[in-house]
């Protein structure tokens, strides 16, 4: 193959290449390529794909942000009282969290939207995880390692957990079964 058959990355004129963005044709080097199922793209026509699918408000961030706080706060009293269907209660909560910010938010998309909302839920489970953390720390400082007040913590860790990534999987739309 003669030189003169190789193009230059348009972004890094020093280097050689033979790939093209299958979607602008500009050339491209191993560098700037992004696989795609449809082939090579440069990562502008892959930051233009995903403007795309980025239909959120600003207030959909803030809504989001407080309905996942504030939920999950409400449901994180609950495996006080319901201690193993735990396992079993708090992925439906994270599931009907993701629903309630769906449908107030009119189901628009962002991935910052869902990141920022699954924060919200882990920090509307940190009061109650830090409550029940105090209890087994004081018990150690007592000297009396009791199993009663660690599996409370251990209960109100796995809903912390379920809950979080049920609403993530919600709201990302992955469908599970």
């Amino acid at each position: 193959m003669a030189d003169s058959d190789f193009l230059a990355c348009y972004k890094h004129p020093d280097r050689r290449t033979l790939l093209r963005c299958n979607q602008c044709e500009r050339p491209i080097c191993t560098q700037c390529a992004i696989i795609t199922p449809t082939g090579y793209r440069c990562k502008e026509c892959i930051r233009d794909q995903q403007k795309k699918f980025e239909t959120a408000r600003t207030s959909d961030f803030f809504l989001s942000l407080v309905l996942g706080t504030g939920l999950s706060f409400l449901g994180s009293y609950l495996p006080s009282f319901i201690g193993f269907f735990t396992l079993l209660i708090a992925p439906l909560i994270g599931t009907g969290i993701g629903e309630v910010i769906n449908k107030l938010t009119g189901n628009r998309r962002s991935r910052s939207m869902f990141i920022l909302a699954t924060s919200g839920v882990l920090v509307g489970c940190l009061p109650s995880i830090i409550s029940k953390a105090s209890l087994v720390f004081v018990g150690v400082q007592q000297g009396s390692i009791n199993f009663y007040p660690i599996l409370p913590l251990i209960w109100q860790l796995v809903f912390a957990l379920l809950v979080t990534s049920s609403v993530y999987y919600r709201l990302t739309g992955i469908k599970i079964g």
